[in-house]
């Protein structure tokens, strides 16, 4: 099926809805990585306040499968557009979609994401880690055998966690724009990117110093690990042994998050750890729900015109990046 059908779809679907344009609802939002886990949560939450959700996923079987046990729960106020993060015509085909059918955009949450790795889900379950060694760090060392790194993985974890999100957000900018009170755009994040995990000194400064940074700095550091990833060099050259493409894809949205709230400053642009929850990207081994999970980012997605911008959120709590 071709995008341009897919919208036609999604405009029928859309009608038979009765929803004719800003008219109907106060804010409208759009959900990445959304047809299960957290993302699902967080559009399940949204639309129960009253939201009118887009929810988006790159698999249209599984996205129209979420949306139809919404549907079931009796969340109408949600629709389903497919959407691949890395691709410039799924993520042009949802703008349109957005554009055409609501005219303006009032929130983002940027929840698609991937762990960069390969894992012996059994292997790592036999291990049965202490939740509270993973969230310290000290797992490192127990896990090196069942979870593995690979090129083709590391950097398909980057193209989805940064620049996906980082192309799906400059693509709806004008309509966020066109938001009525300011838009909320909310980038989920992890305590992984948080900056002293990062080993490598100079990295970590760059990161940290707000004055200074730009978004070709931040793409200059995605570079040099991509350059030292495929000389088979992260840790020897300071990066993070634990999940090294997720942790500094993390950490370098967090610094886009930062960058872009100083750009917008009328938007609300923070991001968030949503707590160790227990879903796939972390193979089970959180002890959170994902009702849990999501309670950060819907905080977020809602805040009022004067709320926290440029801000590192641990699920509802102001933290340090």
């Amino acid at each position: 099926m071709t995008n341009r059908e897919r919208d036609s779809l999604y405009s029928q679907e859309v009608a038979n809805m009765g929803i004719t344009g800003n008219k109907e609802f106060e804010r409208y939002a759009v959900v990445t990585g959304a047809n299960k886990g957290i993302g699902l949560e967080t559009v399940r939450q949204l639309a129960m306040s009253g939201v009118m959700v887009v929810l988006t996923a790159r698999n249209e079987k599984r996205g129209t499968e979420a949306l139809a046990s919404l549907h079931e729960s009796g969340l109408s106020n949600v629709v389903f557009h497919q959407l691949d993060v890395q691709n410039p015509d799924s993520i042009a085909s949802l703008v349109e979609f957005v554009k055409t059918q609501f005219g303006r955009l009032d929130i983002l949450v940027n929840n698609a994401g991937a762990s960069g790795v390969i894992v012996d889900e059994d292997g790592l379950r036999a291990l049965n880690i202490d939740p509270a060694l993973w969230l310290s760090g000290k797992a490192t060392n127990l896990v090196q055998n069942v979870i593995k790194t690979t090129n083709e993985k590391a950097e398909e974890c980057l193209n989805i966690n940064y620049y996906g999100c980082k192309n799906v957000t400059e693509a709806l900018l004008p309509l966020l724009q066109l938001s009525i009170s300011g838009a909320n755009i909310v980038n989920v994040s992890s305590l992984r990117g948080e900056l002293w995990r990062i080993p490598k000194e100079q990295v970590r400064k760059e990161l940290e110093d707000i004055d200074t940074l730009t978004e070709e700095k931040i793409d200059r550091i995605l570079e040099s690990f991509v350059h030292d990833l495929r000389q088979n060099a992260l840790e020897a050259n300071g990066w993070q042994k634990m999940l090294p493409a997720y942790s500094i894809s993390k950490a370098t949205l967090n610094a886009y998050t930062r960058v872009l709230a100083k750009k917008y400053p009328n938007m609300r642009i923070n991001c968030v750890h949503p707590g160790y929850v227990n879903t796939d990207i972390n193979w089970h081994t959180g002890p959170l729900t994902v009702e849990e999970g999501a309670q950060g980012s819907v905080m977020l997605a809602l805040l009022p015109e004067g709320g926290p911008t440029g801000c590192y959120f641990d699920r509802t709590q102001v933290a340090e990046f």
